[in-house]
């Protein structure tokens, strides 16, 4: 791990002040972010939300799904193409083609791959190059607390383009793919790459701490988007295409985190995910309908701005005391229930909370 942190360019090893001591009552996850004070809470701009309304479901109950964007340097290209589709109003009238179970629910044209039939895309969507999977950390400070505990470590991190983000580390390096952290309330995974264009062709375990590295001399290192529950991405057809936007899908299972890297992320659904986890499971292929009847459509997207009545919504951030509290609790539980703390966690076992925020 020395080594890569090296790569990072790490600035410096700061002393950042001690966290304080968790209240006697805050003995599990959920307490820690219940006695979050209003500071440690940062408010989600509706112009970074998408309300997508599904058709009513046999009850005739109403289905909104909320997904909110990743913001810059991730994934941007496509999140723009997005913000065009949106403006275009093209998903309207769209539908939920496939739900595959223990994997994802995904969206789009039902006639996409036919082209006498696809519905004509917008002009000016971008085509977004396969290097945009990661984004280049161009350097790292590094801050601990008082007592230079490791597992508090927080860092703020420069990226390629001017973009400042502050880091929570996870895992430095006995995750199974790479490191990762939290960025900006953002799971996060890191590590070397020969370079954007060459990614995943490096010898030994490509991308993740190699034995052997070599790195982009005008770049340290590399962040990307990880795979976890509710999380939203683009589908795409075989390498190099690299998908639009018009096709999404979210995470309703276990986080397949081999696509990592190979699939953009561009956003979490942040409330609604029932809406979809609980839909009937395709019988086709991977889990697509095999009839139009089948297909659950959606009536409109809609950025958050432009939807009247919509909550605020708030997330736990990053750099405050309670999340870092937060973290230590979800891999060290020691109440009543548990018996052996992990003394660990994975980054997708650490769902940012996210919250309707008070009026």
């Amino acid at each position: 791990m020395q080594k890569f942190f090296s790569a990072l360019a790490v600035s410096a090893v700061l002393t950042a002040p001690g966290l304080a001591e968790d209240p006697p009552s805050a003995r599990t996850p959920n307490d820690i972010v219940a006695a979050a004070p209003a500071g440690a809470w940062k408010r989600i701009a509706p112009s970074d939300l998408l309300v997508m309304d599904l058709a009513p479901d046999a009850a005739g109950k109403l289905r909104r799904v909320v997904i909110q964007l990743i913001p810059a340097p991730f994934s941007q290209g496509w999140v723009g193409n997005i913000r065009r589709l949106v403006a275009a109003r093209w998903y309207d009238g769209i539908a939920v083609v496939r739900v595959q179970d223990n994997y994802v629910v995904q969206w789009g044209d039902p006639e996409g791959e036919n082209p006498a039939k696809a519905k004509p895309l917008p002009k000016g969507l971008s085509v977004v190059s396969e290097a945009d999977y990661v984004s280049a950390i161009e350097s790292t400070m590094m801050l601990a607390d008082k007592e230079g505990d490791l597992g508090r470590m927080r860092a703020n991190m420069a990226f390629a383009g001017g973009e400042k983000r502050f880091a929570k580390l996870i895992s430095a390096g006995n995750d199974p793919y790479a490191g990762t952290m939290i960025v900006d309330g953002w799971p996060m995974a890191m590590g070397p790459l020969e370079s954007a264009s060459s990614m995943g062709r490096t010898s030994g375990n490509p991308g993740l701490f190699p034995e052997r590295k070599t790195i982009a001399a005008d770049r340290a290192a590399y962040a990307w988007p990880v795979h976890c529950y509710g999380y939203v991405g683009v589908g795409r057809n075989n390498s190099p295409d690299t998908g639009t936007g018009a096709e999404l899908y979210a995470v309703i299972g276990h986080a397949p985190r081999q696509l990592d890297r190979n699939v953009a992320i561009v956003g979490r659904v942040i409330s609604g995910i029932e809406n979809l986890s609980a839909l009937p499971r395709g019988s086709g292929d991977i889990g697509f309908y095999r009839t139009p009847q089948e297909r659950v459509a959606i009536r409109s997207v809609r950025m958050g701005n432009e939807v009247t009545g919509l909550p605020e919504y708030e997330y736990l951030s990053t750099d405050s005391r309670s999340f870092s509290a937060y973290v230590d609790k979800r891999a060290n539980r020691k109440d009543d229930f548990y018996i052996h703390p992990a003394g660990g966690v994975d980054v997708c076992n650490v769902p940012v909370p996210i919250r309707e925020a008070s009026p």
